[in-house]
């Protein structure tokens, strides 16, 4: 009897052992299922991380400080033939979009092409995109920064849209951005570097940094903007002083052609008058 109760026991934990391996077997597989699922999809999330070109630098107001750069200060610069040094943030190699930029052609009034491929687009936002998709790896994002970082300092708004002007002053705000302003004219005319670096120094405060208060000072850019001289303009200017005097002479030719020819009429107005009397 004691034999049968212990090949019982023996059967009984047989089968008990058999029973467990596919239940345990059964239940690590979806955990492994699982372990793998999430090493994939953390794998396609760092592959999808690598094909999407993130760059955390606006191109819209990149483009509006280097328009302020362009047309409130680089002419006063180029007056003093001051050289900005490459270290300063308002040089254009530290611009990330610049070579870009310098890459649109704005044919007609509908029509941008890519300096690249040649492609044209109806509107320079399209344009962008295509910057974006086709032409990032010419983007220099390892020594160029963010020009758009200084557009608290540069008074960007005032030249994207009208509407931004309204918005009430906040003295952090207007506190931050003089202390950045101040930064960059230490930064790019230093006092110490000469008497034309002073110059533009004290220039660059009253143009751009003396505005950033809320206690009602100047307005930014009290001394105005000049227009950079191209030489489109200077060709223009060469050919309209040259012909200038062709169109007074030919004004002279036709004036003298009107007067000789009414004197021709007058003679033979007079001419047949005196016929008709004998």
């Amino acid at each position: 009897m004691e034999k049968w109760s212990k090949w019982v026991v023996f059967l009984f934990f047989c089968l008990s052992v058999c029973i467990r391996i596919p239940y345990v077997s059964s239940s690590t597989a979806p955990l492994q299922g699982n372990q793998g699922n999430k090493k994939s999809s953390a794998a396609r999330t760092f592959k999808l991380e690598e094909d999407v070109h993130v760059v955390r630098c606006s191109r819209e107001r990149s483009r509006a400080a280097w328009k302020v750069i362009e047309e409130y200060l680089m002419p006063f610069v180029e007056q003093e033939r001051y050289k900005i040094s490459s270290g300063c943030r308002l040089h254009p190699d530290n611009d990330l979009y610049r070579d870009q930029e310098q890459h649109k052609h704005h044919l007609d009034i509908n029509e941008w092409r890519c300096g690249y491929c040649r492609k044209n687009f109806y509107e320079e936002k399209y344009l962008d995109k295509h910057f974006d998709n086709r032409h990032f790896d010419l983007l220099n994002t390892s020594h160029s920064r963010c020009l758009a970082d200084l557009c608290g300092a540069l008074h960007c708004d005032l030249v994207m849209d009208s509407s931004l002007r309204k918005t009430k002053c906040n003295p952090a705000a207007a506190a931050r951005n003089k202390h950045l302003c101040e930064s960059l004219a230490d930064s790019c005319f230093p006092v110490s570097k000469g008497p034309v670096s002073g110059r533009l120094h004290e220039f660059f405060l009253r143009q751009f940094c003396d505005a950033h208060t809320c206690s009602g000072g100047p307005k930014p850019f009290p001394k105005g903007q000049k227009n950079r001289t191209s030489m489109l303009y200077i060709s223009l200017s060469v050919l309209t002083l040259m012909l200038l005097p062709l169109f007074y002479f030919f004004i002279y030719l036709y004036q003298r052609g009107i007067k000789s020819g009414s004197q021709e009429l007058k003679r033979i107005s007079l001419s047949g008058r005196k016929k008709k009397s004998f």
